[in-house]
């Protein structure tokens, strides 16, 4: 079916009275008004005030027409900030949905969780021909672990899935703590892990896991099945290797080596709010020295990234204060960040040091207690 985002006709009329009546009721307060009655009479509990009616004309809040005549305009712009017309699609298998997003040549997106997708389409920032709603595809939400395999994810797992799953709890521990970080629950309770790693945005947290566990993404088109590594999926900001016909159905996490420590930390302004920075870290340790090391940065680049020369001077080494403050310190100097209203570069530079410090060192620890 088609969808048209415009609704029925508004007119200026419409939106001018409609306008008029919000902003009367949320100036009341500035224009002397409480809390009045149809009767008249003053409602909040202070009579300091009278009714605008019981005032004489002189005395009326001339000032409110006007603060109307210039917002309805703006009332205007927002009846229509919706999505412009679309087909609305619900493909009922992944052979149907691959077939039907290939048809479109381009000109369709998929509707997963839909968390970053709608309000683009609201902003009309994109406007696709077609919206290809996967949700009633069976086979895309599940989480499955295979000693061998590791971790299998559908494309459609709910981010609040993965933060209470026992199974991600028990074999990635690391990203039941890190989807606690993920916007608010609301967003957890739609988003989906699929959607997260397709819009592929710099302070994502999926994306950096997915490139600090070594995953695999699976994308299906007409041309068959085919995997890609995360480094190479993630291309740029909100920019990945998936071609217009590709859908992603599966993420894989291979296993993590026996006695591995783990930590995710994250700084933002507000909880709920996109991180200004955040540093994953794995790190194995046999006979007390460091097998293998990861460090995933967010936040700070074009994309996530791995802080390779601070992997490199951690591996066979034993743990001391020393060896974590120089891996923060080449992580910091490696890392080239943007900055934003958020942030000076400077700062987020500092941030990454910081947290690269301590996330080693809960790592270290957590390590040191697997082993035992």
């Amino acid at each position: 079916m088609t969808v048209s985002g415009g609704g029925p006709p508004v007119s200026d009329w419409d939106v001018c009275c409609f306008k008029a009546s919000a902003i009367f009721i949320l100036l009341q307060p500035r224009c002397g008004l409480r809390a009045v009655g149809i009767d008249g009479v003053d409602r909040s509990g202070s009579r300091q005030h009278e009714p605008l009616r019981a005032l004489p004309a002189n005395k009326r809040p001339r000032w409110l027409l006007v603060a109307v005549a210039a917002h309805a305009w703006v009332a205007h712009e927002l009846a229509l900030m919706k999505p412009a017309a679309f087909q609305y699609l619900q493909p009922r298998s992944r052979a149907e949905a691959i077939a039907t997003l290939a048809r479109y040549g381009g000109e369709a997106k998929l509707l997963a969780g839909g968390q970053s997708l709608v309000p683009l389409l609201n902003f009309r920032l994109l406007r696709p021909a077609a919206l290809i709603d996967i949700n009633r595809v069976p086979g895309l939400d599940h989480v499955d672990w295979r000693a061998d395999a590791g971790l299998r994810i559908g494309a459609l797992t709910r981010h609040h899935a993965l933060e209470v799953s026992p199974v991600v709890a028990r074999h990635f521990p690391v990203i039941s703590a890190a989807m606690a970080h993920v916007a608010h629950l609301a967003i957890r309770n739609r988003g989906t892990i699929g959607g997260s790693l397709a819009h592929a945005d710099p302070a994502a947290e999926l994306a950096m896991l997915a490139l600090l566990l070594d995953a695999e993404i699976v994308s299906e088109s007409p041309r068959g099945a085919r995997v890609l590594a995360a480094k190479a999926f993630l291309v740029g900001a909100l920019l990945t290797a998936l071609a217009d016909d590709e859908m992603i159905t599966e993420v894989r996490f291979p296993p993590l080596l026996p006695g591995s420590g783990w930590d995710f930390k994250e700084f933002a302004p507000r909880t709920g709010d996109f991180a200004i920075a955040a540093v994953g870290a794995i790190v194995a340790m046999r006979g007390g020295r460091v097998t293998q090391a990861r460090l995933a940065l967010m936040g700070v680049e074009e994309t996530a990234v791995r802080a390779s020369a601070a992997e490199a001077l951690l591996l066979g080494e034993r743990y001391r204060p020393a060896l974590v403050s120089a891996a923060a310190a080449s992580a910091r100097a490696a890392v080239s960040p943007h900055a934003d209203l958020q942030a000076s570069a400077d700062y987020r530079r500092h941030l990454v040091g910081v947290l690269v410090e301590q996330a080693l060192a809960a790592a270290f620890a957590r390590g040191k207690r697997e082993a035992i």
